[in-house]
């Protein structure tokens, strides 16, 4: 048998056409919005078609708080009929409708410093940033407080952990970015400061703590080319006034004569002379 090609054309994706008898029912549309005072309903807007005889009608909504907000009617009416039936009725918000911000469940909703005193955060069990800590570690030092303190603890920072709070650091307050580190000199660096005290185990190379009393940063966790202006090495460089030599200028007329006796003992005034109080 030959192929004799599909059977059956494929559904053509037209647009519904604005059917004129539904479009011209404009007050029975308006008359359908019973919830709410004729006064809350204002202008109409448009109509848009929905499919074969189905039409949608747009009022203004003027009720308080609803700013932007529409009267949505859809009407329809029967093949060869004049007669025009409410589909639905429903306020909808328009392109410029004040909205309330999308739902987000409340873990995701909290910010660094949203825990206060007395307030219980519960991790999931399934936290991807938490690994078992009795599984093998990639870290050396959750290893060795895992043999320190016998089986160690219940979980500890997995792979995925650690790279999420070390891109949080990096691209926060405490990173290269930061406006004091910017600011700061170019060798001015954490990593090079002696009052930096590198983290342990994988984060060591590239984040420690800070401990120094009278930086902004002191006792805060900061990235190794973070930096400020109280890097231990910063010397501030006096500048060299250079100093006008004067001539020496003596004054005669300050300059009193006096006369040496010479004592017993001392040498001939025909002989050579000695430092004055030698023999």
């Amino acid at each position: 048998m030959g192929n004799n090609g599909p059977v059956t054309r494929p559904a053509s994706a037209r647009a519904p056409r604005l059917d004129q008898v539904c479009a011209a029912a404009v007050e029975v549309a308006r008359d359908a919005i019973t919830e709410v005072e004729p006064t809350d309903i204002g202008d109409h807007l448009q109509a848009v078609a929905e499919g074969d005889r189905v039409v949608t009608h747009y009022f203004e909504c003027r009720m308080a708080g609803y700013r932007g907000w529409r009267w949505a009617v859809t009407v329809t009416r029967v093949p060869r009929s004049r007669h025009v039936t409410i589909c639905e009725t429903v306020l909808l918000p328009g392109p410029d409708a004040l909205l309330a911000p999308g739902w987000l469940p409340w873990q995701e909703r909290l910010k660094p410093g949203d825990l206060g005193p007395g307030d219980l955060l519960p991790t999931p069990a399934d936290d991807e940033r938490l690994a078992p800590g009795y599984l093998l570690s990639d870290d050396p030092a959750v290893e060795d407080t895992a043999w320190e303190l016998g089986l160690g603890r219940a979980r500890v920072l997995s792979r995925e952990g650690r790279a999420e709070a070390a891109q949080r650091w990096y691209d926060g307050d405490h990173g290269p970015d930061a406006a004091i580190s910017t600011a700061a000199p170019a060798a001015a660096r954490c990593g090079t400061c002696g009052f930096y005290l590198p983290l342990a185990g994988a984060l060591r190379l590239a984040f420690g703590a800070c401990g120094n009393f009278y930086a902004p940063d002191d006792g805060r966790v900061v990235s190794a080319d973070h930096g400020c202006g109280a890097h231990s090495e910063t010397l501030v460089e006096t500048p060299e006034t250079p100093v006008e030599e004067l001539p020496t200028i003596y004054d005669d007329s300050a300059v009193e004569a006096m006369t040496v006796s010479r004592a017993a003992g001392s040498v001939e005034a025909a002989e050579p002379a000695e430092p004055y109080g030698h023999p």
